[in-house]
């Protein structure tokens, strides 16, 4: 490795940190001022990159029209940002922070499936910029000219921010909106024009982030989730809210990934390392090193909590007689569906992948709904569970019983050493650092090749001759009756109490005598185990594993399960997870864009029912109720 070397790669980290920055300090903005975790941040990326390209069709030929087709995407998509505030958000903002997070995941797949139908499923690869197409020598390699304009972009865009924000008076009413939304209202500030604006600026540097991307990587479908969580990594090491902590943080996460790239595979106490390999997980790495240290990341701050966020949820009523006996009916009903299979063939196997999904929903429900837990790394579970089983019955040889047990042993141990450090945490920093563990896992299993099979998984994996067919159908309805049982009771004992008590205040909990970290952690292994129950009835159900059943794919399903049928609701998991696969195979079979038609379904959902399918049902019945 010499100088020249790792000069090169210094300054690609220079470049890749100034597009890091752009895109990241956009959803800065806007959670500073919102409190909002814009899922769609990255698809706004995404659709910068698409609009550039095709504007550059006619006017990206001389110099003036590559910059004004950059210029034009970007704010073309901050228009697209406003709108999305004005229609969407701004209707639901009263509304729990996790079911506004819902709404933005909506509309990803709305924007996703928005981009198939302009654009077709093919990458488009847009055209150099006029006059910066060469390289210049850097101790005899070269470098791309248009990257030393990118590292340009980056600090002046940072510096027209510190002006905004600290030389005019919306940047003062943006800082202060930050530190207490409430009083800033009660000063005749108008908050509806401030969200808006901000929001159309976060869109505006989200967009200009993608279309300078045009000539150093080609627009295609999977960039928007591919960038958002490169993006949630800078915001949340940088500090929540903070511009410099953005800049600071994609300068240093950047220049991990070019390090790792300059030193190559290296013999350290005569074990070859490969540190390229490293550039899938080094932020994540980072990442939960600085939370761990530093909660609120390098340039942070404890977040305020708005006013209104101070009361305990309403505490858990048992069920009544008629809630009871619907719920007996169901399970008999999911345990009397083989009766019907000459009537409806496929009934077990839709009903199994529901079945699996309730018991996955309500894993994280438990630390979500009863803990106050949130989790964007669930699938690190799910997906252990399911890599236990596979590797104890095809590699160990071990029977189908002890394989499955492999299952929430694996999940309950992972649970246990990285819930040691997420406890220690808060709101969207433990939910990050969740999602951290959780890419960590992935990575380790995606490149263990003689191990989990890398990429191509572990195939094979099928239930043994005794308990096939509707005798394995049977056991996962009688598993999945199991766990929503024993979280029912799990709820309503001293232990869900003490769990309850701790999500509602952990500060009174403790003055109670209550070992708060301990409540805590607890919950967080009970829910790492159902996970992992899930995970390795899911393999057998279909024969084998992948990588992707542990990625941040698979934890935004179990997030979307758990709000779309209430996250204050015990029922709210089982109708979330059954919901959501049936409207996800009824959609899929009707239409190529069936993520918009999805999305849109979740969206008409989360402005309808605010609380969830199950809590709104709830609010019905509490209603009728004679008081």
């Amino acid at each position: 490795m010499t100088l020249a070397a790792l000069l090169v790669q210094a300054l690609n980290g220079l470049a890749e940190a100034s597009s890091l920055f752009l895109v990241a300090v956009g959803l800065s903005l806007i959670f500073g001022v919102s409190r909002i975790v814009n899922f769609a941040h990255g698809s706004l990326y995404m659709l910068g990159l698409y609009l550039a390209w095709t504007l550059s069709q006619n006017w990206g030929g001389s110099v003036v029209g590559f910059w004004a087709t950059m210029l034009a995407a970007s704010l073309l998509i901050g228009v697209v940002g406003a709108l999305v505030e004005m229609t969407v958000l701004r209707r639901i903002y009263r509304a729990p922070e996790m079911f506004q997070l819902l709404a933005t995941f909506a509309l990803v797949l709305v924007f996703e499936d928005l981009a198939l139908w302009l654009w077709g499923p093919e990458d488009l690869l847009g055209p150099l910029a006029p006059g910066l197409e060469g390289s210049v020598p850097v101790l005899g390699r070269y470098f791309p000219v248009y990257d030393l304009v990118l590292i340009a972009i980056g600090p002046l865009v940072w510096l027209g921010l510190w002006l905004l924000l600290n030389r005019t008076h919306w940047g003062r009413q943006i800082r202060a909106a930050t530190q207490d939304r409430e009083m800033l209202g009660a000063l005749g500030v108008n908050p509806a024009w401030l969200f808006t604006s901000v929001f159309a600026l976060g869109a505006f540097l989200a967009g200009l982030a993608g279309a300078l991307q045009l000539p150093r990587q080609p627009a295609n479908l999977g960039l928007d989730l591919a960038v958002i969580g490169d993006a949630f990594v800078v915001v949340v090491v940088g500090g929540m809210g903070s511009i410099s902590g953005a800049a600071l943080a994609a300068v240093i996460i950047a220049q991990l990934k070019a390090l790792c790239i300059a030193l190559g595979v290296v013999e350290i106490l005569g074990v070859q390392v490969a540190f390229p390999k490293l550039t899938l997980v080094v932020e994540f790495l980072f990442m939960a090193v600085v939370l761990v240290f530093r909660p609120w990341g390098l340039l942070g701050k404890p977040l305020t909590l708005p006013r209104a966020a101070a009361g305990a949820e309403a505490p858990l009523i048992p069920a009544g007689r008629m809630a009871r006996a619907l719920a007996v009916c169901v399970a008999v009903v999911a345990l009397g569906l083989p009766l019907l299979s000459g009537v409806l063939p496929y009934a077990t196997v839709i009903a199994q992948d529901m079945l699996i999904a309730v018991i996955f929903a309500v894993s994280l429900h438990f630390m979500m709904g009863l803990g106050g837990m949130v989790s964007f790394g669930h699938a690190a579970y799910f997906g252990l569970g399911a890599y236990g089983v596979a590797l104890a019955f095809k590699s160990l040889g071990w029977g189908m019983a002890a394989s499955l047990l492999a299952a929430p042993v694996l999940a309950g141990v992972a649970a246990l050493l990285f819930g040691w450090f997420c406890v220690r945490l808060a709101g969207v920093y433990l939910a990050m650092l969740t999602l951290a563990f959780a890419q960590i896992v992935w990575s380790v299993v995606y490149q263990w090749d003689a191990v989990t099979g890398g990429s191509n998984g572990m195939i094979g994996v099928w239930p043994e001759p005794w308990l096939s067919g509707n005798a394995w159908y049977g056991f996962v309805a009688v598993v999945a009756i199991a766990v929503v049982w024993l979280v029912r009771r799990l709820a309503f004992s001293r232990f869900g109490l003490a769990l309850r008590a701790v999500r509602d205040s952990a500060l009174r909990a403790d003055a109670l005598g209550m070992d708060v970290r301990r409540v805590q952690l607890v919950g967080f292994v009970i829910a790492g185990v159902l996970a992992g129950v899930a995970g390795g009835l899911f393999v057998f159900s279909k024969g084998g594993v992948s990588p992707e059943t542990l990625m941040v794919g698979t934890s935004v399903d179990a997030l979307v399960m758990v709000l779309l049928g209430g996250v204050q609701q015990l029922a709210g998991p089982v109708v979330g997870g059954v919901a959501f696969t049936a409207m996800r195979d009824y959609f899929v079979g009707i239409t190529e864009y069936w993520g918009a038609l999805f999305g849109a379904v979740i969206l008409l959902i989360v402005m309808v029912f605010p609380q969830g399918i199950a809590g709104q049902f709830a609010r019905w019945s509490a209603a009728r109720r004679p008081s």
